[in-house]
């Protein structure tokens, strides 16, 4: 499976970004799909993730801001990132759980500015 995660850029803060995860096969064999962010020098973090059942998790961070989805026809995940923050600055991966392994998507920068 390949990812294309899309949709970061630079935002104000109190603005809202959208990312999107394109799967290259269909997701609804997929289990889990989510994102985490990571910042210079840190370890990726886990953002929010999404079961194959629909239901949804997130860090405290970003909870009541955030909200993550799929549409299996369109093997597509998406992050509704809102009220951002200059601490959400980071780069975003996307992943997906197959079978027990994890693929992942290459980073897309989220940039927000104060």
């Amino acid at each position: 499976v390949q990812l294309q995660a899309f949709g970061g850029g630079l935002v104000q803060a109190g603005g809202f970004l959208r990312l999107s995860c394109a799967a290259s096969q269909s997701i609804g064999s997929i289990g889990a799909m989510g994102w985490y962010h990571q910042t210079p020098g840190k370890q990726r973090e886990l953002v929010a993730f999404i079961t194959s059942g629909g239901s949804a998790n997130y860090a405290d961070s970003v909870k009541g801001r955030f909200t993550i989805s799929r549409d299996n026809a369109k093997n597509t995940a998406y992050l509704q990132m809102n009220s951002l923050r200059p601490e959400d600055t980071a780069v975003y991966y996307c992943y997906a759980d197959i079978r027990g392994v994890r693929f992942w998507g290459h980073g897309t920068q989220v940039t927000v500015s104060s």
